[in-house]
């Protein structure tokens, strides 16, 4: 098996059929699980990283190139990109052995004549990589920006707007940081059961750190398969779940008895967070599709969470039945997801302006269509995945001043590292001749923390919480 072809063949799907990486990636290393784990993590780490530093690796393939990269054939672009990125970021490859090998390839899949061309543009870059031309920074901040962080202009343009130069340039820097998979252990296990799991873990070359904000979450490293195929996964004493997530389910406020109800609940993480927390409560996991009840039905069966009832509901419609009923709402509505690029990297391709306003129209619909779940005296709970404005902030207001539900404090729920991060963050906001809260009122601004990659150990994520009065 060659591990570079594969990696070229993942490349072309994802140019000619649009699919998500991270699912690509996932079911490759599935399909070809016998594969050396040395060789898995090579696969891995080519795909993702080639896909991440893709707008950089162009800038540098159109400025030593002849022919522009829109122009060229699909295969040698994606085969150039991939070489590129190994010249630039695997110092294991030697400089030869990647020039050759991309020549080969491209005579194996039918170009021939291009060898030449392919060659010439690698020896270029190989032979300039520790000088190679970038935008100036001073003049050209934005461009700079969007070269280093492999980052479309217009998205450098909109937070630089929110932050100014210094904070996004940290952001960018967040959101390109190593991402590691984070396990949420069951908050029914007791703590020693919980040590004993990650001691066995270590002991298979996995390392494990807990997480700054909750005891129960921690990140992992050094582990190249697949985290459902871990003993301590299987036999369900823990989820795939970042500690962002979590921290949604926490800032709720989930009591003994609650009925809580989870109106975009796929894959079912925080439903059953949200149900170890309720006890003798019960939740009502929703969410739009037959294959998104599959995934959250499966989860919650793993997790032996027997008090969650799962259905396929539009949540843009309302359920006369439910109005009124619910002690907590969670509404993790569909985003832009802006701030999980770390692990989805096509994400920040994909995304439009465009596309932006049919978010922001869908989310005001779901929200619209669920607030009035929320009993006299409950919670709502509106999450996002994203970092903008529009999605965040600007539906703080909408929930507050239109739909009449009353802010209310996150102090008290969270953890004290995380409000006092959001008070660090708030301060370099004014550093930078930023006002924090964009234009909320102080209750409103109290009620809600926008998670800042680079700034924060967590995904960039967005947490607001309501009361119904």
């Amino acid at each position: 098996m060659n591990t570079r072809e594969l990696v070229l063949d993942m490349l072309l799907t994802l140019d000619r059929e649009g699919d998500y990486s991270h699912r690509l990636v996932r079911s490759v290393l599935d399909k070809y699980d016998y594969l050396e784990a040395r060789d898995k993590a090579f696969i891995k780490r080519l795909a993702e990283g080639t896909l991440e530093r893709q707008l950089e690796l162009d800038y540098y393939l159109d400025c030593y190139s002849s022919l522009p990269v829109r122009k060229m054939k699909p295969l040698i672009r994606c085969l150039l990109r991939m070489s590129v990125y190994q010249l630039l970021y695997m110092d294991s490859v030697p400089d030869s052995a990647v020039c050759n090998e991309a020549c080969r390839l491209a005579a194996k899949r039918g170009f021939g004549t291009l060898k030449g061309f392919v060659n010439g543009v690698l020896r270029k870059i190989s032979r300039q990589k520790d000088a190679l031309p970038m935008p100036d920074k001073g003049e050209k901040p934005v461009s700079f920006l969007s070269v280093q962080y492999s980052m479309p202009e217009w998205l450098v343009e909109m937070w630089m707007d929110e932050y100014g130069t210094d904070m996004t340039e940290t952001l960018l820097q967040g959101l390109l940081a190593v991402h590691p998979v984070s396990l949420r252990f069951s908050t029914l296990i007791s703590d020693e059961e919980r040590e004993a799991i990650c001691r066995e873990l270590c002991e298979t070359g996995m390392e494990m750190k807990q997480s700054a904000y909750l005891p129960c979450v921690y990140l992992t490293k050094g582990y190249t398969e697949n985290p459902a195929s871990l003993p301590a996964f299987v036999r369900g004493k823990c989820i795939v779940q970042d500690v962002s997530s979590a921290l949604a389910v926490e800032a709720a406020g989930v009591k003994e008895g609650d009925f809580v109800v989870d109106v975009c609940a796929a894959p079912g993480g925080k439903s059953i967070l949200a149900a170890e927390k309720a006890g003798s409560g019960r939740v009502l996991a929703r969410d739009i599709s037959e294959e998104k009840r599959g995934i959250t039905e499966e989860n919650i069966s793993r997790m032996r969470a027997g008090n969650i009832e799962v259905q396929v509901f539009d949540g843009t419609r309302t359920d006369e039945a439910l109005l009124g009923k619910a002690d907590v709402v969670l509404l993790d509505v569909p985003c832009s997801g802006l701030g999980v690029m770390g692990k989805k990297r096509d994400i920040k391709y994909r995304v439009t302006k465009e596309s932006l306003g049919e978010i922001e129209k869908l989310q005001r619909r779901i929200v619209a269509a669920s607030a009035g779940y929320v009993r006299k005296g409950g919670t709502l709970l509106y999450s996002t995945c994203t970092i903008r404005r529009e999605e965040n902030e600007d539906m703080v207001r909408f929930i507050a001043r239109e739909l009449g539900l009353e802010p209310v404090p996150l102090a008290g729920v969270l953890p004290e590292a995380v409000l006092a991060e959001k008070k660090h963050l708030e301060g370099k906001m004014r550093e930078a001749g930023k006002e924090p809260g964009a234009g909320l009122t102080e209750e409103e601004a109290d009620a809600c923390i926008q998670l800042l990659p680079g700034y924060m150990k967590a995904d960039g994520f967005f947490i607001a919480r309501f009361r119904r009065r």
